[in-house]
């Protein structure tokens, strides 16, 4: 599902060029959820974002469903992430404005999906994350762990085969947090979503089946088991 291959992300300083990421190997299965640990500025959450299109790697290939990223222009990337990659940040990102139904159903509306097959979506990924009911209800009157399912809800929408997960428990208490990862865990089990998750927490971490630890820009292990219960 993702071949990341010799990659390098380099920023260029006015102190010299900083190496983000150095010749990176890492090859993510379909269905898999995969963990990304390491310390702040390692260079995890730079990778998150080449394997998401959101910038491209300075050298070497990064690969996503057969789609080599680094060959695409702009707008091909922008349609590459509206429809193959659902996002989940730790501060959700939802629109204080709308309802939660109505943030679930941006992307489906922005691809100009016809307005009662965006009802009968919106209804059903409410239900997958255990919010019925709550759908006419505004983000500042969810919990945070309901708007990180509603954020998760809305990454769905649009049948993503890949899931970048930034930190998703980051702003949880400890339950919220192990509903998370038991809801992403399902998805990658019997929805075979590849799951790909950046977090600073190991027992959050154990959730996942494979961890990658970055340091420095490279890959310090690869193939630590998680697959503990949350």
């Amino acid at each position: 599902m993702i071949n990341i291959r010799n990659v390098s992300k380099v920023f260029p300083m006015e102190s010299g060029d900083f190496a983000a990421l150095r010749n990176n190997e890492i090859h993510i299965r379909k269905g898999e959820f995969v963990a990304i640990m390491g310390p702040s500025g390692s260079g995890k959450s730079t990778l998150l974002q080449l394997i998401g299109g959101l910038d491209l790697p300075t050298s070497g290939d990064v690969v996503v469903d057969g789609v080599k990223l680094n060959a695409l222009n702009e707008k091909e990337r922008t349609l590459f992430r509206r429809t193959k990659v659902g996002f989940v940040f730790q501060n959700y990102q939802l629109l204080p404005m709308m309802t939660a139904s109505e943030n679930i159903a941006l992307s489906l509306a922005a691809n100009k999906t016809p307005k009662e097959e965006i009802r009968k979506t919106v209804q059903r990924l409410l239900k997958e994350v255990n919010l019925e009911g709550k759908g006419d209800q505004f983000p500042s009157q969810l919990s945070g762990g309901q708007q990180q399912r509603v954020a998760i809800a809305r990454a769905l929408a649009m049948k993503p085969g890949l899931i970048l997960a930034d930190e998703p428990t980051g702003n949880l208490d400890g339950q919220n947090g192990r509903d998370i990862l038991q809801l992403l865990s399902r998805l990658s089990r019997e929805e075979q979503m590849t799951i790909v998750m950046v977090t600073h927490d190991r027992q959050a971490a154990k959730a996942a089946d494979r961890i990658i630890v970055i340091r420095d820009g490279e890959v310090a292990q690869d193939g630590l088991e998680g697959g503990e219960a949350v």
